[in-house]
């Protein structure tokens, strides 16, 4: 049996759609004093945000571009325009939100998902939210789920500032600066001590202008003993300039809370995705990341779990689908800085049509992390010659008192096993998406239920008529 070396690629025209871009505001392309301070201004923020602001600038501007992951020289930031206000105000009534606005989240299936299996939604275009809510219920609980702008200035300002990049720092690195800089948007979550929370709250972002960058910050706390599930969802039409997302999401576990953060990301082609995520777990907590990355030209992307207090554990969950004219450069960062912790991570990529999938991963177990144990397990699979996986793990050990593993398997689709589902009566083209979909299966699985049908769609998509 001849094998076959070509896959077509993936049809993102559910996303692709856009409309006239009728953006109320909108600062000049680039990055100056000037244009930062006319952001602080827009966002009527506190003096400390301001200062705050302009410091990072100044980080950005010392600090060299990364020289270690995929090339990013196609992202010019004289050409980038960092704050897009859509014609709007932010609602908490569906109906008050414009229809062309609307009609974008309508097709993605953000309402229905909120009236169906959601405890809150927040919807964000291009630099602002325009959709905010909360179930009643949730809130009688005394759960704070807002836009991060408006908590700025309200009873959770002080929580706000003491925690507000002090995970992710501006010094981080270049475009972590830049988004201490010029971010805009973002939720605001906080769960009080022993609450549950047992639907999931969502944050779905959509960029929607040309030639702009998306800076939103999310930032989470769950108290003691409690328990929240969110998740974030992140789309784009396709452009023939480059757009940016270096978004920033904070999240606290407190002691015996857990968190599960999943997100999507299913950015366009021309997307340079370098976002950034950090969690602290305190003693007894539990932080679990579930992550999908289906789209953008460029991907940075390595969530980070630095637990901190004795017994904190994480789980990473990941899936990554780089398809042509795709460099998608992810993986994850676990820090064991406590006795007893632990941390399993468990990844599958998926590389087709010339696209390159980097999965990297760091551990550091610490002297102070005695009995501590980490496993990290990685699965590539190629669809055809052309494409490339690499694994880079780095491990980091500092005690003799821990159990750290890695596993790593990289291969292609069996002709056998193609062969022999074809002799049972399924056609080439089906039997590779079942052993595609079968090899995400254990991650799939991890995702929210309309994100994992989403994905198996996604995947037969790519093999229908494209074999050949």
């Amino acid at each position: 049996m001849k094998e076959k070396t070509q896959v077509n690629d993936i049809d993102r025209s559910m996303y692709d759609f856009r409309f006239e871009n009728k953006d109320a505001y909108k600062v000049h392309e680039g990055l100056t004093p000037a244009i930062v301070e006319q952001i602080s201004k827009e966002k009527k923020d506190p003096a400390w945000m301001e200062q705050f602001r302009l410091q990072a600038l100044q980080i950005y501007n010392q600090m060299p571009f990364p020289d270690w992951g995929p090339a990013i020289d196609g992202l010019q930031m004289d050409n980038i325009v960092t704050y897009v206000r859509p014609n709007t105000k932010m609602s908490a009534k569906w109906s008050e939100v414009p229809a062309e606005i609307k009609d974008t989240f309508e097709r993605l299936g953000i309402p229905q998902a909120e009236r169906k299996s959601l405890a809150g939604v927040g919807a964000q275009f291009d630099s602002e939210l325009v959709y905010h809510n909360v179930k009643a219920e949730v809130a009688a609980l005394g759960v704070v789920y807002t836009d991060l702008e408006s908590a700025l200035h309200g009873e959770y300002a002080e929580m706000i500032q003491k925690h507000f990049m002090k995970l992710v720092t501006p010094r981080d690195h270049k475009f972590a600066a830049l988004h201490g800089a010029v971010w805009s948007g973002g939720s605001f979550v906080y769960v009080p001590p022993g609450v549950s929370v047992e639907i999931p709250l969502q944050s779905y972002f959509r960029l929607n202008a040309p030639g702009a960058g998306q800076f939103e910050h999310t930032l989470i706390i769950v108290d003691e003993g409690a328990y929240l599930h969110f998740i974030e969802g992140c789309s784009a039409p396709k452009y023939n300039v480059a757009n940016l997302h270096a978004g920033c999401v904070e999240l606290y576990v407190g002691k015996n809370a857990k968190l599960r953060y999943s997100t999507i990301e299913n950015w366009s082609k021309n997307m340079y995705n370098l976002n950034t995520k950090r969690a602290k777990v305190e003693d007894g907590g539990v932080i679990e990341w579930v992550s999908g990355s289906f789209g953008s030209h460029v991907s940075y992307l390595y969530p980070m779990s630095i637990l901190a207090g004795k017994g904190a554990r994480a789980e990473f969950t990941g899936i990554t689908f780089a398809g042509k004219g795709q460099n998608l450069d992810t993986g994850t960062k676990v820090v064991h800085n406590a006795p007893e912790t632990s941390s399993y991570v468990n990844t599958r990529s998926i590389s087709k049509d010339g696209g390159i999938s980097t999965f990297r991963s760091s551990v550091v177990v610490n002297r102070n992390a005695e009995n501590s144990k980490s496993a990290v397990s990685c699965q590539s699979l190629m669809l055809d010659d052309i494409s490339r996986s690499d694994t880079i793990p780095a491990m980091d050990i500092r005690t003799n008192k821990a159990d750290v593993g890695h596993e790593a398997k990289i291969g292609r689709i069996s002709d056998e096993a193609v062969f022999y589902l074809m002799s049972r009566g399924i056609s080439e083209e089906d039997a590779r998406a079942m052993i595609v979909s079968g090899f995400a299966d254990n991650v799939s699985k991890e995702l929210p239920l309309e994100y994992a049908v989403e994905m198996n769609n996604l995947i037969r998509i790519e093999m229908k008529g494209s074999i050949g």
